[in-house]
C-alpha cells in the first residue's frame, strides 16, 4: 500500500469521526438548552358590566423550546389570585389553575377579571396598568394595558 493512499485513508476516517463525534454532542447540548419564551400576542380590556368590572384577556405564546408553567399574575405588582390572598379581597381573579401550562408552539389565553367597585381600587376607564406574567422558571413577561 502507499503512503499516498494511506494518508487519504487516515483523512477520510478521521473526517468521519469527527463529524460522528459534532453530531453526538450537538444532540447532547440540545437536551440542556431547553428554554421558555412566552410572547404576549394580544391583550384586550374591555367593560364585562355596567358596575364598571373589566375583563383582560391576554393572548400568549410559547415560543420557546421549554414548556412555559405560569404561575403566576400581577397588576401593578400585587398579585391576582383565584383564592383569597388578603391584598385583594379575593375580588382580582384570573381564569388560571395554580399552575398553567404552554407546551413550546402552543398558544393560550389567561383572563383576568378586575372588580372596580371595590373601595381599594382606584382604576378607572383609560388608566394603564402593568400586568406582569410570571413563569416557573423564573421569567417575567409584561404588557402594559390601558383599561378602557
Amino acid at each position: 500500500m502507499s503512503p499516498v493512499i494511506a494518508t487519504v485513508i487516515l483523512v477520510a476516517v478521521a473526517i468521519t469521526v469527527s463529524v460522528a463525534v459534532a453530531y453526538w454532542m450537538g444532540g447532547i447540548a440540545g437536551q440542556y438548552t431547553k428554554f421558555e419564551k412566552v410572547e404576549i400576542q394580544s391583550t384586550l380590556a374591555t367593560i364585562t358590566a355596567p358596575g364598571g368590572n373589566w375583563t383582560i384577556v391576554m393572548k400568549l405564546k410559547n415560543t420557546g423550546t421549554a414548556t412555559a408553567n405560569l404561575i403566576g399574575v400581577f397588576i401593578n405588582d400585587i398579585e391576582v389570585d383565584q383564592y383569597d390572598t388578603g391584598w385583594v379581597d379575593a375580588e382580582w381573579n384570573t381564569n388560571m389553575s395554580t399552575t398553567f401550562a404552554i407546551t413550546s408552539g402552543a398558544t393560550a389565553a389567561i383572563e383576568i377579571y378586575i372588580d372596580a367597585d371595590k373601595p381599594f381600587t382606584t382604576l378607572s376607564s383609560g388608566t394603564t396598568v402593568n400586568i406582569k406574567v410570571h413563569s416557573a422558571g423564573g421569567m417575567d413577561y409584561i404588557k402594559l394595558v390601558e383599561l378602557v
